[in-house]
Parts: C-alpha cells; structure tokens; sequence
C-alpha cells in the first residue's frame, strides 16, 4: 500500500472538539483499511488569508498531518468524505514519494576529475558520439583537391 499524507485545518473549536473531529478523520482512515503511521500537530495559526466554508468564515485554524497508508481507490472516498464535515477548513491528501537513496563518499568526490567514475562515464559517452573523420583511401598523404 502506498503512503499519503493527510492535511487538514480544523476550524477555531475547544480542546475536546478538536479531540473528536481527529478521532472522526482517524476512524474514517482505519474503516477503509488504511493503517495511520503518524499524526502530528502544527498547532493553531492565523490563516493566510480568510477561508469562507461551510457557511463559515474563518481566520484561524489548528493545522495537523497524518501520514497513513491505504489503497489508492480509497482516497476519492475519503476526500468525499473530508469535504462534508463541517470541521474542516481544508484537507489535502498527497502521496509520499519513497527518498532516493544516494550513496556519496568523501573519498572519491575528492579523486581528481580524471579520475573519478561519473567523469569516465561522461568520456565513454562523448566518444561514442564522435563523427569519424573522412578516409580519403588516396593513399597520399596530403588531400589533393585543397584549395
């Protein structure tokens, strides 16, 4: 299953209301066979600008993450889902990308040009694509034609 992360901004509410609406958003993961990995919060913050949603403005909200892993079919049901409760101000999902893995040692960023491998290689490839100059096959050493 792949990983997604959950942002949400939850409307100016009590500590316990808070408390349930992330319980909501957590269940409605869990009932579609997601597992939650991490839940995190940033806090309550000014909105960057006035939110109008659900008959509601807003200039404040309580921001939190939740990394998680599901099925990709159950995210459109989820979002579905987020967009109707009255609590959330915004919700995205987004895919986690796995980090490439990139091995660099000291030792040989520090080899001289020549030397180094990603340089070899970059030779190999220009060589390949060198034209090869023109035989004449006159069997002079000098090209007669020249003016």
């Amino acid at each position: 299953m792949p990983s997604y992360e959950l942002l949400l901004v939850l409307r100016r509410m009590t500590r316990p209301e808070t408390v349930t609406a992330l319980k909501r958003a957590a269940e409605s993961i869990l009932d579609k066979g997601g597992i939650i990995r991490n839940m995190e919060n940033l806090g309550t913050r000014a909105l960057p600008y006035k939110i109008s949603c659900h008959d509601a403005v807003h200039r404040e909200g309580s921001y939190f993450t939740i990394l998680f892993d599901t099925a990709p079919n159950n995210i459109e049901i989820l979002k579905e889902e987020f967009i109707r409760d009255v609590d959330f101000v915004r919700r995205n999902i987004y895919r986690v990308e796995e980090e490439e893995k990139i091995e660099c040692t000291l030792a040989e960023e520090l080899l001289p040009p020549a030397y180094r491998k990603d340089v070899k290689e970059m030779l190999e490839i220009s060589a390949k694509k060198q034209k090869k100059k023109f035989n004449y096959n006159s069997g002079l050493d000098y090209y007669p034609f020249q003016k």
